[in-house]
């Protein structure tokens, strides 16, 4: 072969023949290549191209078309805000139209007559609101009153005129008494006098009240839990934190349904026995009170999952056990069902030794004598 003749790679003419320095022929390779072979490299080195270009042309169009679907679906979410922009301009039309209705003029004052409007939720904070209007109880379909944050100072009587109303929050007000006539509130589930600072104490008639199940009385100036609440059936949900309770009632377990109870920062100085009889409590929150010690009933709560005694002068040291991992310290909380029980056990313990002491010591002395 010839150095003239073409080749078809830089391979096979390194394969076919060796050169010197100044590109002259030196050897012939003594074993040819056969012709079939060489047509094989031929090929394969014709048809890689192809294959690269296919590649990448299919990279391309996977990457526009997927740019297409990202502009179709940027515009389809772009069509929803404005339809939704559009159906809330059209909704705040008609209500204006409503409005313009009730407006009148009578001597000379333009008045806006809403008596008898058909609104089912007041929500108004922070507006300096000293005084619940006597006609609140106009709004017989009222079913949310939201006052909460302002500085009203009474409730109305005729909170009472409304049956259909469902929530009452009324906390971070000034609010000092709570009139009885709210017992005619047949619908009510939701009570909130939260940070009221000076109410004492609930009018017994809110017993009636079979639907309510939520009622938060945190931060006020109660010092006992109030018989009304005692005698509600629904009551699930009871919030007394941060006021001056010394002592839980013995009746507490009527509270039968009650699964969540937060007794934070109080005065309570012991627990009743009764309160094991509280079978569906699951939450029961202690800390920053003057309990000295743990009623040994407590351990019969099989249903109670969370419990704090955090900050309780308790006359025993009880230590937990070491965590065998991270995870599980985290987890861990130092003063709540596990140091609960430990506690009940180390008292246990030592009440038994106390015991198995005193006959001992009245031997001795009998021996004595």
């Amino acid at each position: 072969m010839s150095r003239g003749k073409s080749v078809n790679t830089a391979n096979d003419l390194a394969h076919m023949l060796d050169y010197n320095d100044a590109g002259n022929q030196c050897t012939t390779i003594q074993k040819q290549i056969p012709m079939a072979e060489l047509e094989c490299v031929r090929t394969m080195t014709e048809t890689a191209p192809c294959i690269g270009s296919f590649s990448a042309v299919k990279t391309l169009w996977e990457v526009r078309i997927q740019k297409i679907n990202e502009e179709l679906r940027k515009e389809k979410e772009f069509r929803q805000r404005a339809v939704g922009r559009l159906t809330l301009v059209w909704e705040e039309r008609v209500s204006l139209a409503k409005l313009k209705e009730k407006v009148i003029t009578e001597d000379g004052r333009v008045i806006l007559k809403i008596e008898q409007e058909e609104w089912k939720e007041w929500q108004l904070h922070r507006i300096s609101l000293v005084k619940i209007p006597e006609f609140i109880g106009r709004f017989q379909n009222l079913i949310v009153l939201d006052l909460s944050r302002n500085a009203i100072e009474k409730v109305p009587k005729e909170i009472g005129q409304l049956p259909n109303l469902q929530e009452l929050l009324l906390s971070y007000n000034k609010i000092k008494s709570v009139p009885k006539e709210l017992s005619n509130c047949i619908s009510l589930g939701r009570l909130e006098l939260a940070v009221n600072r000076d109410i004492c104490d609930l009018p017994l008639q809110l017993s009636d009240l079979k639907k309510l199940y939520h009622v938060d009385l945190s931060m006020n100036q109660f010092t006992t839990i109030p018989s009304a609440l005692l005698n509600m059936p629904s009551l699930e949900w009871l919030d007394m934190g941060s006021n001056k309770l010394q002592q839980l009632p013995d009746t507490i377990d009527r509270m039968e349904n009650l699964h969540t109870l937060w007794l934070q920062r109080n005065e309570i100085t012991h627990l009743p026995e009764t309160i094991s009889n509280m079978k569906n409590l699951s939450t029961l929150v202690l800390s920053n009170n003057k309990l000295r010690d743990i009623p040994a009933c407590m351990q019969q709560m099989t249903n109670l999952r969370f419990v704090n005694f955090r900050d309780n002068p308790l006359q025993l040291q009880v230590t937990l056990p070491p965590c065998k991992n991270t995870e599980e310290e985290e987890e861990r909380e130092l003063f709540g069902i596990q140091f609960m029980h430990m506690y009940i056990q180390e008292s246990l313990s030592r009440a038994e030794n106390l015991d198995n002491c005193i006959p001992v010591a009245s031997a001795t002395i009998n021996d004595n004598e």
